[in-house]
């Protein structure tokens, strides 16, 4: 048995042939490695496309700019200043509540997202608040990875089609009546 082993690592040692043993073990690591990079680079691109459109939207709803919007009004603005998400009007739900400034109690369930198997859409809370109410706005998008067999894919949790969920967060305070 230890000569058969010998005489296989000697096939290895030697520097007469080619280097396509080595390059079969190197490219395929290599691969799944730029794959990686490369879904972990357009996540973060996604996900802060997301934040600037979040803030910038609820910069003009804090403001009073946006006058009496409704949720789809929301979704559509906040689609229009993001342009790496895919299917974003199908896929993007709002969630805009108060908080209680007595208790500080904040939302103990996750944020809201579109659930793509189902084609009926539960409501989310939706209140605009009144003059110097607190409030909190969560934002979810459901995306599908582009290399779902990497090693980032494989780290996020995903719903049954296979998409992660990116969430964006604020709370602003609307401005006295």
């Amino acid at each position: 048995m230890m000569r058969l082993i010998k005489r296989l690592t000697r096939n290895f040692r030697t520097e007469d042939g080619t280097a396509s043993i080595e390059f079969l073990f190197a490219i395929p690591t290599l691969m799944v490695i730029f794959m990686a990079s490369a879904e972990s680079g357009y996540f973060m691109v996604r996900h802060i496309m997301l934040e600037r459109a979040v803030d910038m939207t609820m910069r003009d709803l804090r403001l009073g700019l946006l006058g009496n919007v409704e949720h789809n009004d929301l979704r559509t603005l906040m689609c229009s200043r993001t342009v790496v998400i895919h299917d974003c009007e199908a896929n993007l739900k709002i969630e805009l509540q108060p908080v209680d400034t007595s208790t500080w109690a904040m939302p103990n369930t996750p944020a809201t997202c579109v659930d793509r198997t189902d084609n009926i859409d539960p409501p989310t809370s939706y209140s605009r608040g009144g003059g110097s109410e607190l409030m909190l706005v969560r934002v979810c998008v459901r995306q599908d990875a582009m290399f779902p067999s990497t090693g980032v894919g494989l780290g996020l949790e995903q719903d049954a089609q296979g998409g992660y969920a990116l969430v964006a967060r604020s709370v602003f305070v609307n401005e006295p009546s």
